[in-house]
């Protein structure tokens, strides 16, 4: 592939965005991403994202997706390995064993999730433990399963499992909700399926061949069939640890046109230090990386016409 002026470097909303506007700024670009929808298509509801009263993570994503492909950005699913500096711009690696070339880079690969690091978290993970109840709920029908965590992914994850459990239980470390939005508390709270454990933790999920039960801080056991972990996500940013990024417990800072202290190298999304981590932020900070570096360009070519004009005026009067 030729190089680039431009590589978006993540699926999700930050990084389908960029590609939206990129693609309208006529920046010749390509997004390279591991799949496309991140951590959002992951969400059951979402009623909060402009002009859908109610819509899944996944189709709203899809809907993203489906309009990058109708501007014609190439997507390339691939695993990003490696990103080097270089005097012309930037080397992407991939788990291809290729090397793509650009001027700029928008980073947008978004969070991952959180592990609870008890025993039993790994081994049975896909054996009922789960990262995703829009994933897995359906298999846990008329079962009994604990979902741990109290946001607004945790409260909307047992909402959800209301729908094929018999049986939630809603784990939560602290004595009250404090992150979530009201709606999701109130009808969390109103939900005959659902139990709430406050002040309590999951030490050990047990089993043999799959999840069978949890032993709680308390002392508590449970018998249970799955275990949903929703304790929030972390930055994933392993694979820019040697550039030299400035980072704020490991989320990348950016100016307000979202360009780190690396010049050309930009980064959008819940993958930066931005407090609020929601689907419209990601999506607002990948049109300002995507029009910033359409400023940078015009103003390239700009030096290089100057360059070109002054040039041919000296060969005219010499």
């Amino acid at each position: 592939m030729e190089k680039q002026e431009l590589i978006i470097i993540g699926g999700g909303p930050a990084g389908l965005t960029a590609a939206v506007y990129a693609a309208r700024y006529q920046i010749k670009t390509t997004v390279i991403a591991k799949e496309t929808g991140g951590l959002a298509a992951r969400a059951h509801k979402i009623c909060n994202f402009p002009s859908y009263i109610e819509i899944s993570g996944f189709e709203l994503m899809q809907k993203m997706v489906n309009q990058v492909k109708h501007l014609k950005v190439p997507i390339l699913y691939e695993t990003v390995t490696d990103i080097r500096k270089s005097q012309e711009g930037f080397d992407v690696f991939t788990n291809s064993d290729k090397v793509y070339k650009s001027d700029f880079v928008i980073f947008a690969t978004g969070t991952k999730w959180k592990s609870l690091g008890v025993k039993g978290e790994v081994k049975f993970l896909g054996k009922g433990v789960s990262y995703c109840a829009t994933c897995d709920g359906p298999f846990f029908k008329d079962k009994k399963v604990a979902v741990v965590g109290g946001g607004d992914a945790a409260l909307t994850s047992a909402l959800l499992m209301t729908e094929y459990a018999k049986k939630v239980y809603q784990i939560y470390r602290r004595d009250r909700f404090f992150r979530p939005e009201p709606a999701w508390i109130q009808l969390v709270k109103k939900n005959q399926k659902i139990q709430i454990i406050f002040n309590d933790e999951i030490t050990q999920i047990n089993g043999d061949k799959f999840v069978t039960g949890i032993n709680l801080k308390s002392g508590e056991n449970l018998d249970l069939d799955g275990v949903f972990i929703e304790i929030g996500s972390k930055p994933d940013i392993a694979v820019v640890k040697n550039l030299g990024l400035i980072t704020q417990k490991d989320y990348i800072v950016t100016d307000n046109n979202q360009e780190t202290n690396i010049e050309g190298f930009y980064a959008a999304g819940d993958i930066t230090n931005n407090k609020l981590k929601q689907i419209i932020n990601a999506a607002s900070q990948g049109s300002i990386a995507a029009y910033n570096v359409y400023l940078e360009i015009q103003k390239k070519q700009a030096k290089r016409e100057e360059y070109v004009y002054a040039k041919s005026k000296k060969e005219k009067s010499g």
